[in-house]
C-alpha cells in the first residue's frame, strides 16, 4: 500500500491478507444552478463573502423556503443516469444539529422518504468489472463557511461566509460493496464523469463541488458479519481518498492484531500528518432529531415527468464508449480515452464530422492534442485548434500532400500560433516531395558515401536499409515521400 508522510503502524503482509475492508462512499455533489436549493440567491463560487444571501438563506424570523425546480430536475436526471428507481413521494425533513455556519440549526435533506432508491453503477479495476449498489440518492441544502486564521489561542479568529448556505445539493449513499482503496477510486470517478456528462454538476472538487465521506470497516475473510466503522472526513481529492483508506484499514487491522476493538466514530484525514484522526462519537439517526419540514411541501413525481426527463437525458459514458467500439472501430484504449469526458467526445466527434479519418483523429487527440493540452494547463474547450482545423491537417497527411513526420511539426505551430494547416505548409515549406528523380538524386548520393553499408545490404544484411532511409528522411527534412523513398533505395542499392 502506498503511504504519505505517516502511517499506521507497519503489518507484514500475510496479516493483511486475512482481512477484507468493507467501504461505503456518501458523495456530496452540487448541483448546477444558478440559484439555490429555496430561494433565489446566486450560488456563484468566490463572490465577496455573506454578498448571496437572503433571509431565506440567513434563517431569518418568517422567511419561508420554496423548492428550485431546476435542482429538482437535475437530481431526477441523476438518479436516472445511476439506475435508481425514483420514488413517487418524497420529503423534506429538519435534520438538526448546532454549528456556527448553519443558520437555521437545521439542514433541510430528506430522511425516511428519500428522493430515489435502489441504484447501481458498474466500475473497472484491473480488467474485472464489478456492479456497485446504491442504496439512495436524495436532495439537501448545503452549510455555510467557517473561515479560520491565526495559529495561537491568542491570535486566532474564525470568520462566517454563508454564501454557501443554501446551495442545492444530492447526497448519493452507495451499499458497503466496495472492498479495496482502487474499487472506491473507481467507484467515485465513474459517479464524477457520470454526474458530469449530464451536466448534473461540475464536480470542481477545489471549490467543494464534489465532496466524499468514508464509512470503512476490516473482517476476517470468509466472515459474513460486518466489523465496527469508521467514517472518514475530508476527503476533498481523489489521492486523498485511497491514501485515507490505504490508512484506515491499516490502523483497524493493528487494532484488531493488537487485542483492540475499534470505536464507532468520526474520524478526519490529517493531509499533512497523513493519517485519520478522531473527530467525533458516531452520531446516530436519532441524535438529529429528524422531523418532516413543515415549511415544505412533500415532492410528488409523476411518471411523465419521469420519462421526460428520461428523454432528455445525455447519452452516458458507458453508452458512448460502446458506440465508439461499433460505428469508428476504435480499440477499447482510445475509446476509453475520448470518453474520458463528455467536452473530448464532442471534439472528436466534430473532427469525424469535418472529415478526419476516426482512427487518425483518435490517436491524434489521444496523443498529440493532449499532451500539448496538458503541457499547457488547458482542457479541450480552451483548444486553439478547432475540429475543423484538426480535420484538414489530417486530411493533407492522409492525401500524402504532407508526411506524418511534417504534420507533426505543423500540428505544433497551428497549437502555438492558431493558423490553419495551409497556411503553414505554404509559409515553412512542408509540402511532400515526391518527385522520384529528385529523391533518387539524393538516394545516389547517400549510397555513394556509404559503400560499407551499401556492402552490408547487398550481401543480405536487410537492418542497414533503415539507415538509408533515415539519412535521406534527414537530408529532405522527413519531406520525402516514404514509400518512394523505399522504391528507389531499393532499386539503386540493387544496382552493383
Amino acid at each position: 500500500m502506498s503511504r504519505t508522510a505517516q502511517v499506521a503502524p507497519s503489518i507484514a503482509p500475510e496479516v493483511l491478507t486475512r482481512y477484507e475492508a468493507v467501504i461505503g462512499l456518501e458523495v456530496h455533489a452540487q448541483l448546477e444552478t444558478h440559484t439555490k436549493a429555496f430561494c433565489a440567491c446566486s450560488t456563484e463560487f468566490g463572490a465577496t463573502p455573506n454578498s448571496n444571501t437572503c433571509p431565506v438563506c440567513l434563517a431569518l424570523p418568517g422567511a419561508l423556503p420554496v423548492l428550485n425546480k431546476k435542482a429538482l430536475e437535475l437530481a431526477l436526471r441523476a438518479s436516472l443516469a445511476i439506475n435508481c428507481k425514483i420514488q413517487e413521494r418524497s420529503r423534506f425533513a429538519r435534520k438538526n444539529y448546532f454549528y456556527p455556519d448553519l443558520p437555521k440549526g437545521y439542514q433541510i435533506s430528506m430522511y425516511e422518504l428519500p428522493l430515489a432508491t435502489g441504484g447501481w453503477l458498474e466500475i473497472e479495476v484491473d480488467g474485472h468489472k464489478r456492479r456497485i449498489g446504491i442504496t439512495r440518492l436524495h436532495m439537501e441544502d448545503d452549510a455555510g463557511k467557517s473561515l479560520h486564521e491565526g495559529f495561537s489561542d491568542s491570535d486566532r479568529w474564525s470568520y462566517i461566509d454563508l454564501n454557501r448556505s443554501g446551495v442545492p445539493l444530492i447526497e448519493i449513499v452507495s451499499e458497503p460493496d466496495l472492498r479495496t482503496p482502487a474499487e472506491a477510486y473507481a467507484y467515485l470517478n465513474t459517479l464524477k464523469q457520470i454526474l458530469e456528462y449530464t451536466e448534473v454538476s461540475d464536480c470542481n472538487m477545489e471549490e467543494g463541488s464534489l465532496r466524499c465521506d468514508a464509512n470503512v470497516s476490516v473482517r476476517l475473510r470468509g466472515t459474513e458479519k460486518f466489523g465496527t466503522k469508521a467514517e472518514v472526513k475530508n476527503l476533498n481529492s481523489f489521492r486523498y481518498l485511497s491514501h485515507a483508506l490505504e490508512y484506515e484499514i491499516e490502523r483497524q487491522i493493528g487494532v484488531l492484531e493488537s487485542g483492540g476493538s475499534i470505536a464507532q466514530e468520526t474520524r478526519l484525514w490529517n493531509v499533512t500528518a497523513g493519517r485519520t484522526e478522531p473527530m467525533r462519537s458516531k452520531e446516530f439517526a436519532h441524535d438529529y432529531r429528524y422531523f418532516p419540514d413543515p415549511d415544505l411541501l412533500p415532492v410528488k413525481v409523476s411518471p411523465a415527468t419521469i420519462e421526460e426527463v428520461r428523454r432528455a437525458m445525455p447519452e452516458l459514458p458507458a453508452a458512448k464508449v460502446a458506440r465508439f467500439l461499433r460505428d469508428y472501430g476504435l480499440t477499447p484504449y482510445d475509446a476509453g480515452v475520448l470518453t474520458a469526458t463528455r467536452a473530448l467526445a464532442d471534439y472528436f466527434e466534430a473532427a469525424v464530422r469535418a472529415g478526419a479519418p476516426a482512427k487518425a483523429a483518435a490517436n491524434w487527440i489521444a496523443v498529440e492534442m493532449l499532451r500539448r493540452l496538458n503541457d499547457a494547463g488547458k482542457d479541450i474547450v480552451e483548444s486553439p485548434l478547432a475540429p475543423d482545423a484538426l480535420a484538414e491537417l489530417l486530411g493533407k497527411i492522409e492525401k500524402g500532400e504532407i508526411t506524418t513526420a511534417s504534420g507533426k511539426k505543423v500540428f505544433a505551430t497551428m497549437f502555438e500560433t492558431g493558423k490553419r494547416a495551409s497556411e503553414i505548409i505554404a509559409a515553412e515549406g512542408f509540402a511532400q516531395i515526391t518527385d522520384a528523380a529528385a529523391i533518387e538524386k539524393i538516394a545516389r548520393e547517400i549510397v555513394a558515401k556509404s559503400p560499407d553499408n551499401a556492402a552490408k545490404f547487398r550481401s543480405g544484411n536487410e537492418g542497414v536499409f533503415k539507415f538509408f532511409v533515415g539519412q535521406v528522411m534527414r537530408e529532405t527534412r522527413g519531406q520525402a515521400n516514404p514509400q518512394i523513398v523505399n522504391e528507389v533505395l531499393r532499386r539503386v542499392l540493387a544496382e552493383k
